[in-house]
């Protein structure tokens, strides 16, 4: 008699999405997100949104410089497709995506890419963020656990290595901590580097819980951001803070570095609710 495989001993899939036709995706486990695991971690669907958007281009010298992205509905860990337009002109190309789970729509985004330029600019500019997230990747021995979350094949578990930077994740209030891909994004392609901003930056109200997660659910309904620089690396540190309210509503606002320094900033649209 063969000896049965379960669903917790099978091997995982390579990659967070497989590709299935022009504009038709399949989400793996490595997907699912901390709610549901028949519903995906925001930052799947986020880093697919960047890599449509980036194939959408069609051409290099372009970068992100600006996507918001709502999460209508839970978005669902099985077959997807994605419906693009785009405006182009000579500085700048504007992408509107939709994701859709059959005929119904579960998320969609505004994504503006900039042509890169070469500039000269003056040396030491005051900037309005840290200029750097410390410590660094190499120097933080803690992955980040995020109370509440469950283990298992899953987005936060398995596509995604983590190393805690700043304040103790077992309480509430803001922190900082570093992520990276652990898996190729979509097939074997590798991510680009605003996919793997993209990935990492959902993850801000979760790192700066401010309600615990046995009691409440604090899922974002958007995340909109905003990068000045393309980083460099695997690594990507969010530097978060959150703010919630008895009327339902909440905030985070994630500060986001590579390893050089700063490169943009990322907000969330809490939506919470008691269980």
């Amino acid at each position: 008699m063969t000896d049965r495989i379960s669903p917790e001993q099978a091997p995982l899939p390579g990659s967070v999405f497989t590709r299935q036709g022009e504009d038709s995706w399949h989400p793996t486990v490595l997907s699912r997100g901390p709610w549901d695991p028949r519903a995906q971690h925001g930052g799947a669907p986020c880093g697919l949104f960047v890599h449509v958007a980036e194939q959408a281009v069609g051409e290099p010298g372009w970068q992100l410089g600006r996507m918001t992205v709502e999460l209508v509905r839970p978005v669902p860990v099985s077959p997807l497709r994605t419906q693009v337009h785009k405006q182009a002109s000579r500085a700048t190309t504007r992408i509107s995506i939709e994701l859709f789970d059959g005929s119904t729509l579960v998320a969609r985004a505004q994504v503006l890419m900039l042509r890169h330029q070469s500039l000269q600019l003056p040396e030491g500019m005051p900037g309005w963020t840290p200029a750097q997230l410390r410590p660094l990747p190499a120097d933080c021995a803690e992955r980040l656990r995020i109370p509440g979350l469950p283990e298992g094949a899953s987005f936060y578990s398995s596509a995604v290595e983590t190393r805690n930077a700043q304040g103790d994740p077992s309480q509430p209030g803001g922190g900082a901590a570093w992520f990276r891909l652990a898996v190729p994004f979509v097939d074997a392609l590798p991510a680009s580097p605003a996919m793997r901003t993209a990935a990492a930056a959902d993850f801000g109200n979760g790192l700066s819980w401010v309600l615990p997660a046995e009691r409440y659910v604090f899922a974002n309904a958007d995340l909109s951001l905003h990068l000045h620089r393309q980083p460099v690396g695997e690594w990507i540190g969010l530097q978060s803070q959150t703010q919630a309210d008895a009327g339902g509503a909440g905030v985070t606002q994630s500060l986001l570095f590579d390893q050089q320094g700063s490169i943009g900033i990322a907000v969330q649209t809490l939506v919470l609710r008691e269980r």
